[in-house]
């Protein structure tokens, strides 16, 4: 066992056990044989996994790990405010969604299907649209109806795992409106379980009426200072891509948002291989998302950055388009992060979904794409706290499966697998 008992450390705190775990993923597997790229026969390959297992944590911090018998003896379950019998299933980190734009207004679904009659992305961007017609009910929309819609779609990622979240604007295009999408998280987020990130992302689209020139002055002049001194979000993104912003105006943006203290991140080489990847590699962005276009030699400019590739299997499921090659990524030596890309174009919502098309679809291992929805995801959110893990000083984040492998999570498709979820050693979902 590893950890401290509760004579040692924070003896008035609060306690949280889970024991009998038949699985648990402590996290990324440790030492010299921590290999990403792995032998693909392999369960757990990068992970370290206990069997007969348990966690304790205190206030909200997980404090020891070891077997259930030393757990238990050291933190009897039935003086824990919360104890949980895993009963022999398996226990995972909470997941680490680091790439949605789950704040919106409007609905979509006309568009999807007329994806299945062969409209392009573009061709639905270019009829006025796409980002453009959900700006348009963003903005019209009221700010208790963007709570709403937010909270709604936060209890539904709860439900299914999920812990940390990454939350962009971006669906306001103006001052006031990117302010408020960026009030509107904050807000949510003060009042919900799950840890939101927030991230600020005027550069989503060119709006109706302007130039990409002249609008990247005004991301650049009006709402980065504006959005720095409302002091909520964390991030700056930019949608570098043909037809939107291209690496030059995407640089400026990142610059600009850099200069104001928020870290960059790049949408990047999604349809096209426009550059994004090695000016995030350039810019030392906190990640690079997307990349169904990218190279072995973007791949290698990312690993030698220390820049997260995130990867977003819905989206390609969504829109009929091949996948990122994420053994490329690998290989390169970099961390691979798994994200849901939520928003009215993508309605995924669950990193058990993500998982499954991650395994399926572009070939990782049921071990390497939880990895990547927990530990990896957490790198693309600056997180180095332990979030994403369930290792000692972490956050006690976690989800009790209703099965006895966490492979069930890329295995069970037809519905979810967890039965519990656990946020700073508290039970809060389903």
């Amino acid at each position: 066992m590893t950890g401290t008992s509760p004579a040692d450390s924070h003896p008035d705190g609060s306690t949280c056990v889970v024991y009998d775990a038949g699985q648990l993923i402590v996290g990324p597997a440790a030492g010299p044989d921590d290999s990403r790229a792995i032998d693909r026969e392999s369960d757990d390959g990068p992970l370290e996994i206990r069997e007969d297992a348990a966690f304790a944590a205190i206030d909200g911090e997980v404090v020891a790990v070891g077997s259930s018998d030393e757990i238990t003896r050291e933190y009897p379950p039935e003086n824990a405010e919360t104890a949980i019998d895993a009963a022999g299933n398996a226990v995972v980190p909470g997941f680490v969604d680091p790439h949605t734009h789950a704040v919106f207004a409007g609905d979509r679904s006309d568009e999807f299907a007329a994806k299945l009659r062969g409209k392009s992305y573009q061709e639905i961007l270019a009829e006025g649209g796409g980002i453009l017609r959900t700006v348009r009910a963003t903005r019209n929309a009221s700010d208790a109806d963007l709570r709403a819609n937010l909270r709604a779609h936060l209890d539904v990622m709860l439900a299914s795992g999920t812990t940390t979240v990454e939350v962009k604007s971006g669906y306001g295009l103006d001052v006031e409106t990117e302010l408020r999408l960026l009030e509107t998280i904050d807000r949510v987020a003060d009042g919900h379980p799950i840890d939101v990130v927030p991230t600020f992302m005027g550069a989503h689209a060119v709006p109706e009426g302007r130039e990409a020139d002249e609008y990247v002055g005004r991301v650049v002049g009006e709402q980065v200072p504006a959005v720095a001194d409302q002091e909520i979000a964390e991030f700056c993104d930019v949608f570098c891509e043909a037809d939107v912003f291209d690496v030059a105006q995407s640089r400026r943006v990142l610059e600009a948002g850099a200069a104001a203290g928020l870290t960059p991140k790049v949408h990047a080489e999604e349809f096209t291989r426009l550059g994004g990847s090695q000016l995030a590699a350039d810019l030392g962005a906190a990640s690079a998302d997307h990349l169904l276009h990218a190279t072995e030699e973007d791949a290698a400019a990312l690993a030698a950055a220390d820049v997260v590739p995130v990867l977003l299997p819905a989206t390609a499921f969504g829109l009929g388009e091949a996948y990122a090659d994420a053994r490329t990524f690998l290989e390169a030596g970099a961390p691979v992060a798994l994200a849901t890309d939520f928003n009215p174009n993508c309605h995924a919502r669950t990193m058990e979904f993500v998982q499954t098309l991650a395994t399926v679809e572009m070939g990782l291992t049921p071990a390497e794409a939880l990895r990547g929805a927990t530990h990896d995801a957490s790198l693309a959110i600056d997180r180095d706290d332990g979030t994403g893990t369930l290792r000692e000083g972490a956050p006690a984040d976690a989800v009790v499966l209703e099965a006895p492998s966490f492979v069930h999570l890329a295995y069970r498709f037809d519905s979810s697998a967890v039965d519990t979820v656990i946020k700073t050693g508290v039970e809060v979902g389903p």
